[in-house]
């Protein structure tokens, strides 16, 4: 039986990360025309590409390679009011309600998606790749790594995950999903 790699890499920077505000529909901060293909040789064989189906994502996933397929499940967690605000600005004016969402993964006082809601989606989705062999590389968000990672690892606490641009996540599935943190290969100088 042969394993399902998938490959999780959150999106290039954008304003709204530089900003540390809840994401609108916006493009990547790079020149990601200029850069586009540059990473497609980052994997052995030809993997399967996707992406969520934001702007963002579109645009990282083409460094990679070209025509990813657009998966909902990859989207990113409907922060609903709290759309292109700052966090800043949350912890003056709701900081009740956002101390609340930050505890409690099951609560959304922004009207939008729960974390808990966002999990069960991409967990889901997960269960549809158990039986998918091969290499799928996903371009998504921060907030959809912390949720597989959630998942996979069964625990509350996906606010304790920083997730960095371009950071890469790679789960096996093989009976069952394993988190993989792959290194990188040097070679020492004689």
């Amino acid at each position: 039986m042969q394993a399902t790699r998938l490959t999780l890499i959150c999106h290039a920077r954008t304003v709204a990360w530089k900003l540390a505000r809840f994401a609108l529909d916006e493009p990547v901060e790079m020149d990601w025309q200029a850069l586009r293909l540059s990473r497609c040789k980052q994997f052995k064989g030809t993997p399967r590409l996707v992406c969520g189906p934001e702007l963002r994502t579109r645009q990282t996933a083409e460094l990679f390679g070209s025509a990813p397929q657009i998966v909902d499940a990859l989207k990113d967690c409907d922060f609903g009011r709290w759309a292109g605000v700052r966090i800043s600005e949350l912890q003056t004016t709701h900081a009740e309600e956002l101390q609340h969402w930050l505890a409690d993964p099951a609560s959304a006082p922004h009207g939008g998606e729960s974390l808990l809601q966002l999990e069960e989606r991409l967990g889901a989705w997960l269960t549809t790749l158990q039986s998918t062999p091969g290499h799928i590389v996903a371009i998504t968000h921060p907030f959809v790594l912390r949720a597989a990672l959630t998942h996979v690892l069964q625990s509350a606490s996906s606010s304790l995950i920083d997730v960095e641009p371009l950071a890469t996540v790679e789960l096996r599935f093989h009976g069952r999903w394993r988190l993989r943190l792959p290194g990188t290969d040097f070679e020492e100088p004689l």
